[in-house]
């Protein structure tokens, strides 16, 4: 009878046979390098980087979900996803698979590598000192302190406003969200809507930008301030004599300046206006 075993030592020489005989293979195989094995302890440790449980918890808790809750939606154990969170067991991809979809996240999101944490420094030295826009004349000047940021949620500028000279008129501007300016010296007079408020070194102010303002440097010498931006839209204030969902056709949207006593820090910041076409230019801003 034949024999239709085949010994452990024969198993490399059928499969070089087979490769030898088949076109389009080749004879030259590299064998897989022979110091290479991947132990128990590696493979625990590769898991663990994933941080699985951390990014389960962290999901469950943005959802403000208990353990019980979440085992509702999965069918798995309140005990068993404790485990998981804390890395005392490692999911199955089943049971991941479970999880990623009461969150909707596909299975790439609990391996995929975490973001980065933002942080960028602008250095004094690297910023562009930009005149008033608009004018021939400008009343002041401005640097972008938060240029190199891609997708900013606010814009942060140093303004040097110069002392007001006989007949030339502040140019006012508007742009949707709020602002926020800290003077850091010198006396500056902030225009919101039809009325001027004066602040002084250390003072700030936060207000409704797109009431219409303006600023006038309100000494003989220079005053310098931080000024920041943000975006997006202002929350309705509605007055004691209507309720918020109702506010009757006499009530209007509360638009208030408030300056506080600060004392300045460092660094600074200019004004803002509408962006050309709805797109923010790098460093600058067309109100300033």
């Amino acid at each position: 009878m034949p024999n239709n075993t085949t010994t452990t030592n024969e198993v490399p020489n059928a499969l070089e046979a087979a490769e030898g005989a088949s076109p389009g293979l080749s004879n030259s195989r590299e064998p897989a390098p022979a110091h290479l094995q991947v132990d128990g302890e590696a493979a625990e440790h590769f898991i663990a980087e994933k941080r699985i449980g951390e990014r389960i918890k962290y999901l469950r808790l943005k959802k403000s979900m208990g353990l019980v809750e979440l085992g509702r939606h999965t069918g798995l154990s309140a005990s068993f996803l404790s485990q998981l969170e804390t890395g005392r067991v490692v999911p199955t991809l089943r049971n991941l698979a479970r999880i990623s979809m009461v969150f909707s996240k596909d299975l790439s999101y609990f391996f995929d590598p975490e973001p980065q944490a933002l942080f960028r420094v602008h250095r004094c030295k690297d910023r562009v000192r930009l005149p008033q826009s608009g004018v021939e004349d400008p009343s002041y000047f401005f640097e972008s302190l938060a240029y190199m940021v891609p997708d900013r949620q606010l814009d942060p500028y140093f303004a040097e406003f110069l002392p007001q000279k006989k007949g030339r008129q502040p140019r006012s501007h508007q742009h949707p969200g709020c602002e926020f300016l800290l003077v850091l010296s010198g006396r500056l007079d902030v225009q919101h809507g039809e009325t001027t408020h004066h602040l002084e070194t250390g003072d700030a102010a936060y207000f409704d930008a797109d009431t219409i303002h303006s600023y006038v440097c309100a000494g003989d010498q220079p005053s310098t301030a931080v000024i920041v931006t943000l975006q997006q839209p202002v929350a309705l204030h509605y007055g004691s004599g209507a309720s918020a969902a109702h506010p009757g056709p006499s009530t209007s949207r509360v638009r208030a300046l408030t300056s506080v006593t600060l004392r300045p820090h460092s660094g600074a910041a200019a004004a803002a206006n509408g962006y050309p076409n709805g797109k923010k230019a790098l460093g600058s801003h067309p109100a300033l």
